[in-house]
Formats: structure tokens, C-alpha cells, sequence
């Protein structure tokens, strides 16, 4: 007889979501052959995890926590607004912020290894795809967390900058969506894409080449503001910019993330 180890049998677990007995008894009936255990259950309708893993999660939540100098941003994806909304997934998402904040990880790997058990159950429990989607941690002087409505959720690290004001940035990034910190942080082909697209939209105006140079500098200045934070119009006062703000408390933005459900990821401190 084959000898049925305890990692086989959790390995069989963790990727059919089957109980540990079941696990077992495909295992013996197959001689310790994983493949051919995972479709032994699959056919007596057992494996239900295995089948999930493939579908497509369009949903979640955010979650965002901090604690002295240090905070986490999490994205959970699920495949409907059902699941997002209920009390075991919301739990799920703040247990999982709330262990890589105490135990200080910053690998999305590390709490995949964590919770690998805990979200299989929860496959089960829900009848849905469950995928931890994207993980960030930042540590700082000033750490600032803002979700707006479970969908957008922002971390900034700031330079002793008070709580207040420090939020309000957090919830102009959320609604702003800025994609980079300074305007020289835009990378050469963003800039030199735009400037191709001016400069092609300037040929249609019946002006003197030095004036079309103005225009088209004026315009790529505008452009390169708009897509950075400090060059972006403060949201709760468009009469000045988030670097005025800055400038009138002497500080400074050292960093931000920005994630949006299903959306891209903006980490400003990987841009250079």
C-alpha cells in the first residue's frame, strides 16, 4: 500500500477545497497519484475549488490599515457584488490587512501562504472564485490611509504633515488619480507620446512656428500637471495646487499608492 503522507493530503486539500478524509480516500484509490486524485473527486462532484480557481473575479473589496509608521493596502477580488458585500469576505480582507500589519510582511506571497487555507474554506462557504489580487506595504514619518467606498483605497507617506490635512490629500489622490509625485517624475515616452499628439493637433492652426512652440509648450506643462500630484488642483480648493498646499505647510508628499478595483495599480514610490 502507498503511504499516504499528511502534505499529500493538504496539498489535495488546498487545491480542491475537499475535507481532510476525502482527501485521504481519493489518495489511497489512486496510490498517492495528486492528478488523478484531484479527478476522482472532481467526478463524484467533491472538488469544488479546483473548478473555481479559473473564473474571472471582477469584484471585491479594499482594505487599508496603519499603525505607528507603517500601513498595508489590500485588493480582494471575488465574482460578484454579492460576495464583496457579505460579512465572511469583508472579515476575510480585515484579518488579512490586519496580519500583515502586525507581523510587518510585505510580500503578497507570504499571506497567500497565510491564509491559503482560510480562502479555499471560503471558496466553499461562497460558491465563488476568491483571489487575493494586490498587496502593498509602506512605512514612514507620516502614514495616511483613505478607501472610498471599498472600490479606491490610497496609503501616502508624508513628511510630518498634520492628520487633517493629510487625509484631505489621501482623498484628492482617490479622486484625482494622479500617476505620478512631480511632473519630472512623467517618464520620457508619456511625455513624448502627448507631444506627438500636440504637435500633429498644431499643424491644423494658421500660426507663426514661434507662437506654435508656446502653445505646445503650454500645453505639455498642463498635460505633465495633470498626471502629477503636486501639479494637480487641490479638489476641496481648485485655487491652488497640491504642491501650494505643501509649500504653505512646509512638507512634502514622499509617497503614494492608489488602487481601484480591477484597476491598475499606482505606486509612486517605483517610479523614478
Amino acid at each position: 500500500m502507498v503511504n499516504i503522507t499528511a502534505d499529500l493530503v493538504k496539498e489535495l486539500r488546498l487545491r480542491t477545497g475537499v475535507g481532510l478524509m476525502e482527501c485521504k480516500k481519493a489518495l489511497l484509490e489512486e496510490n498517492g497519484n495528486i492528478e488523478l486524485s484531484i479527478d476522482n473527486l472532481r467526478k463524484s462532484g467533491k472538488s469544488k475549488a479546483e473548478k473555481k480557481i479559473f473564473n474571472i473575479t471582477k469584484h471585491g473589496l479594499i482594505f487599508a490599515k496603519t499603525i505607528d509608521n507603517y500601513g498595508v493596502l489590500l485588493e480582494i477580488n471575488c465574482e460578484t457584488d454579492f460576495v464583496a458585500k457579505h460579512s465572511l469576505f469583508i472579515s476575510f480582507g480585515s484579518e488579512i490587512a490586519s496580519t500583515a500589519l502586525t507581523k510587518k510582511i510585505k510580500k503578497i506571497s507570504e499571506l497567500e501562504m497565510i491564509f491559503q487555507e482560510k480562502k479555499i474554506d471560503l471558496i466553499n462557504r461562497m460558491n465563488e472564485n476568491i483571489n487575493i489580487r494586490s498587496f502593498n506595504f509602506l512605512s514612514g514619518k507620516n502614514i495616511t490611509s483613505y478607501v472610498h467606498d471599498g472600490r479606491i483605497g490610497v496609503l501616502v507617506c508624508t513628511n510630518n504633515l498634520n492628520l487633517k490635512i493629510s487625509k484631505n490629500i489621501s482623498m484628492h489622490i482617490a479622486a484625482s488619480k494622479p500617476e505620478y509625485l512631480y511632473p519630472k517624475n512623467v517618464p520620457h515616452s508619456v511625455f513624448e507620446r502627448e507631444y506627438q499628439i500636440q504637435l500633429e493637433l498644431s499643424k491644423t492652426l494658421n500660426k507663426p512656428v514661434n507662437i506654435l512652440n508656446k502653445i505646445i509648450t503650454g500645453k505639455m506643462n498642463k498635460f505633465t500637471n495633470s498626471i502629477s500630484l503636486v501639479g494637480q488642483n487641490f479638489v476641496m480648493d481648485p485655487s491652488k495646487t497640491i504642491g501650494q498646499l505643501l509649500s504653505e505647510n512646509n512638507t512634502e508628499v514622499i509617497s503614494f499608492i492608489r488602487y481601484e478595483i480591477g484597476g491598475s495599480v499606482i505606486d509612486s514610490s517605483n517610479i523614478t
